[in-house]
């Protein structure tokens, strides 16, 4: 070793000696202080990379100012919104039904009406609204219009309906058999023809009055020739005549002038029939004893039918 190297090493162990190198405790505050320098400096370091992002999103969400399109630049219409997304099946319905003013919380709204209104009630009975005996028929004796009763007495039924009744006309009605000869001759039956208008929603319960009254009188005394006779009457099935039909007959043991057995049985037909409003009776008397002709009394009845329909158009 050197001369030089060796006094070196010498003087820096006697610098060594002369100086104090401190106890642990010192030397831990000194690296404590180091790490809470190096802790502020990670939060600042922290805090200034947060404050440039949002800094950066605010300059960048700022809207700029629109500027107005040269003039001649065809202008694009907006995306069409998007449609409100429908309830579809299995989806549940809202929890509260929709109301329409004025109602009480809670209550369901009715559905407008639709269709075509009603066909309005008439209020007069014109002589159109009675049909004409088919040529075959005629006897040259015209139609009598006259105040008549509607319907035979069934028991002393009454009918509710009658408060209903905004106008009624009655004719009698004579005809012949097409088999038979014609004017001049012995008619071979007459009818009781009747038309009533009733308030609207009324002439179905004149109806089911009248099948009521028919079923509560199955028998029953009525006038004869010179002594009362024994009625029957029963409803008969009956369909394709108006809106609704009822047909009953009424039987009875027949007569001479005298009121003396004559043989077969008398059969009167009574047939009501309801087009809207209105109802048409057909009381089939007969003359002279004959009796009822269910072909000649269905004929009659869709005649009336028609002219009815005909003239409520």
């Amino acid at each position: 070793m050197s001369r030089e190297l060796s006094e070196m090493y010498r003087s820096l162990a006697a610098d060594a000696d002369a100086r104090d190198l401190g106890v642990p405790d010192v030397v831990r505050r000194w690296a404590d202080r180091r790490a809470r320098l190096r802790t502020a400096g990670s939060t600042l370091a922290v805090a200034l990379v947060v404050g440039g992002v949002v800094i950066g999103t605010q300059v960048v969400a700022t809207p700029r100012p629109t500027v107005p399109a040269p003039a001649g630049t065809p202008t694009l219409p907006p995306p069409p919104a998007s449609p409100t997304p429908s309830v579809t099946a299995g989806s549940a319905p809202p929890s509260t039904a929709p109301t329409t003013p004025g109602q009480p919380p809670g209550t369901t709204a009715k559905p407008p009406r639709t269709g075509a209104p009603p066909p309005r009630t008439p209020t007069s009975i014109p002589d159109r609204a009675f049909f004409a005996l088919a040529s075959a028929n005629q006897i040259g004796i015209p139609p009598e219009f006259r105040d008549l009763e509607v319907l035979p007495g069934l028991c002393g039924a009454r009918y509710p309906s009658e408060a209903a009744v905004v106008q009624r006309r009655t004719r009698n009605v004579v005809y012949k058999l097409p088999q038979n000869p014609g004017e001049g001759y012995v008619p071979d039956g007459s009818y009781t023809h009747a038309i009533t208008i009733y308030r609207a929603g009324r002439a179905d319960d004149a109806l089911d009055e009248l099948r009521q009254a028919v079923r509560g009188c199955p028998e029953q005394e009525r006038p004869g020739n010179a002594a009362p006779v024994l009625s029957r009457q029963r409803l008969l099935a009956d369909t394709g005549y108006g809106d609704e039909s009822v047909l009953f007959e009424m039987r009875s043991p027949g007569q001479d002038v005298n009121g003396d057995p004559s043989g077969p049985e008398v059969v009167r037909l009574v047939r009501a029939i309801r087009v809207g409003d209105v109802v048409t009776v057909l009381w089939e008397q007969g003359w002279e004893g004959t009796s009822s002709q269910r072909g000649q009394v269905d004929g009659d009845s869709r005649r009336a039918v028609a002219a009815i329909r005909t003239w409520l158009g």
